[in-house]
């Protein structure tokens, strides 16, 4: 029988990103998404619902949500689903936890307010980086050059980024368009 195991996550960080790095110097992070979830109840009225979700990621992707990622930063993650399992010291039991081990990750932009690691107010442009390879990010790949970084985005308060109209003697893009 085939199997598939595919997860997509987009959420906001719960605590800043804490680096780390193996016995052979690949590095390492693990994250907590709180990922929510809005539904009408039995009675009619809306609930919200938060799902929080341990994530680990490696390699270069890890190393990206060090520098650009912090606490609140919206993300998506995709990757797959493993379960840890374990002998509890203190009671014998076998303990288990459903974690995802992500692949790809995508920073989100957020309206308003600093994100990120040294106080930046630059969220950056929703790059997309991705971990591919062995199961414990073996190879990694940047989702694009690396000398060269997206220019910031400006800020238009919480309804989103300001996308500048098209400059003198451009044709207009498609959302530029008034109807």
């Amino acid at each position: 029988m085939a199997s598939f195991n595919k997860v997509i996550l987009m959420g906001n960080l719960t605590r800043d990103v804490e680096l780390k790095y193996t016995g052979n110097q690949t590095a390492v992070t693990e994250i907590t998404l709180a990922v929510n979830d809005r539904r009408r109840g039995q009675d009619g009225q809306w609930q919200e619902e938060t799902t929080f979700v341990d994530v680990t990621l490696w390699g270069r992707t890890a190393e990206v949500a060090d520098q650009y990622l912090g606490k609140g930063s919206g993300v998506m993650v995709e990757g797959r689903l493993r379960l840890d399992q374990w002998d509890d010291k203190q009671t014998g039991q076998r303990r288990s936890r459903l974690r995802v081990t992500g692949e790809r990750m995508q920073m989100l932009p957020r309206g308003g307010g600093n994100g990120g690691n040294g106080g930046s107010s630059s969220q950056g442009s929703g790059g997309s980086y991705n971990t591919t390879g062995a199961q414990y990010g073996g190879g990694s790949n940047y989702g694009g050059n690396t000398s060269q970084q997206a220019p910031p985005q400006q800020d238009n308060g919480p309804g989103g980024f300001y996308d500048p109209p098209a400059q003198q003697g451009m044709p207009p893009a498609d959302d530029d368009i008034p109807f």
